[in-house]
């Protein structure tokens, strides 16, 4: 990376982790390529982009869980990064096999974050890719890279894996060792109700803790009320986006036509 790229990257960085930072909520809508980037950065409000790694991976025909090979998923990432001025953060499910690695390709195409799913590793395991992925982003010339470091512990919950209390005791002993390790926010996807989200809170500190937005999560109001940093939507845009897509492909179907509401794209 040149010397101006790796500036302008680190700069990047900083503004996003200030937004993280910031006591009001961060919302990152999650894209899947160029154009879907390009509109929801033209949307006024939007500060910082997040990828979608289920949705890239769909959008080149691959089932999700690393099956997509990860200098394409790079590729794709480094193609959203080059359609917006906004800090991008990436979701790169576990690393490939490699998180630091993978950290260090993305962060060469200009990604200031990045999503890394502990996918319940021993905590000892888990830690030491933390620390590792922040010691790549610092040589890097990234310090301020945003991980937000992810637990499955909930997800593995819905499937009836684990007493709710102790999932929650779980989270937060891996969301401290992960802070503690180096990790700017702690991810947590999964149905969450306010009291648990305020524990993670109270134990771990305020924007500090990510959520995503999914049915049954509570709003927005009530995120920044307590103190979470960031919400994102993973692959429901490119869900929404391909239902309004089926929809039309119906109506056109029953002998109609296109909507009428159609927004320009510029």
């Amino acid at each position: 990376m040149a010397d101006t790229d790796r500036t302008h990257t680190a700069a990047r960085a900083t503004e996003l982790l200030r937004l993280h930072q910031d006591p009001a909520l961060l919302t990152v809508v999650n894209v899947w390529d160029a154009i879907s980037a390009k509109v929801v950065s033209d949307i006024e409000g939007t500060k910082a982009i997040a990828t979608a790694s289920h949705s890239i991976a769909a959008s080149y025909g691959y089932e999700d869980g690393e099956n997509i090979p990860v200098d394409l998923m790079v590729e794709a990432v480094g193609r959203i990064v080059a359609a917006t001025p906004l800090p991008v953060t990436a979701d790169l499910e576990g690393g490939y096999g490699d998180a630091a690695e993978t950290v260090r390709k993305a962060i060469g195409v200009g990604v200031v974050g990045a999503n890394i799913e502990d996918q319940m590793k021993p905590l000892d395991e888990a830690v030491a890719q933390v620390e590792a992925i922040m010691k790549v982003a610092e040589a890097e010339g990234v310090p301020d890279f945003v991980l937000n470091a992810r637990t499955d512990a909930f997800l593995r919950a819905l499937r009836g894996d684990g007493d709710p209390e102790e999932v929650l005791a779980e989270a937060v002993r891996r969301g401290r060792a992960y802070l503690d390790a180096g990790a700017p926010t702690y991810f947590v996807p999964g149905i969450l109700d306010e009291d648990q989200l305020r524990t993670l809170v109270d134990e771990l500190g305020p924007q500090r803790v990510t959520t995503i937005g999914i049915p049954g999560n509570p709003d927005n109001a009530t995120l920044e009320r307590l103190g979470v940093a960031r919400v994102s939507y993973g692959p429901i845009p490119q869900r929404v986006a391909l239902t309004a897509l089926a929809e039309m492909v119906e109506g056109i179907h029953a002998g109609g036509g296109v909507p009428e509401d159609i927004r320009p794209l510029n």
